[in-house]
């Protein structure tokens, strides 16, 4: 599968599964230094008392092993990575929701709600990463929509992701809070809100018609 958008004259993003890029493509799109690099997407896997004692090279050999790069007869990935005009610039990671034990202890995205936590057939976009240097393109905005086309393939129900926006008008979302995504982005792409657990927490949702 390769999701194509058009960013601008003559230019476009294209998102392939991770198992279809490099492992080096992958991490170009970290970066040598910050919080992507750090983490390795696996904050909302390993759960605080496991994530905070494992070194980044642990974290980035679990990666690996999840995201099958390299390897595109592989049966399973977890996330997409984008490029622009040839070049890795983005990263989203893309998987059932019981794939992120945080999930099912953290605030969100369950309250108010009676959803199943057990239920795999519901999908989350839990993070995005884009390359320095290629932010404000619309980087985000094409994982988003390649992230639809993707879990809804492989057979997922309903498709949820948790940006983040501003409690009071006119206030700004740093930079290190954007991994999990802007509002905008998620309802270009079809996502509805149906929850707001915190005032700078809403879920949003894109339910998929079951054949």
């Amino acid at each position: 599968m390769a999701h194509r958008t058009s960013a601008g004259p003559g230019t476009e993003i294209t998102v392939v599964p991770a198992n279809e890029a490099s492992w080096d493509d992958l991490q170009t799109v970290f970066g040598d230094r910050g919080d992507a690099h750090a983490c390795q997407c696996q904050r909302y896997k390993m759960g605080n008392s496991s994530y905070a004692p494992e070194p980044r090279e642990v974290r980035a050999q679990v990666l690996r092993e999840e995201t099958e790069c390299g390897q595109p007869d592989a049966s399973s990935t977890t996330g997409l990575v984008a490029y622009l005009e040839g070049e890795p610039v983005g990263w989203c990671n893309v998987e059932p929701r019981t794939a992120f034990p945080r999930l099912r202890t953290t605030r969100i995205p369950w309250p108010g709600r009676s959803e199943d936590k057990n239920d795999a057939s519901v999908w989350a976009v839990t993070c995005f990463s884009v390359r320095a240097g290629y932010r404000r393109r619309g980087v985000t905005y094409a994982l988003a929509a390649a992230a639809v086309d993707f879990a809804r393939e492989r057979g997922a129900r309903a498709l949820e992701g948790y940006p983040m926006v501003t409690a009071e008008p006119g206030q700004e979302i740093s930079w290190g809070e954007m991994f999990v995504g802007k509002r905008s982005v998620f309802a270009a792409a079809g996502f509805r809100e149906v929850s707001r657990p915190t005032k700078r927490r809403v879920v949003m949702r894109i339910d998929f018609q079951m054949e």
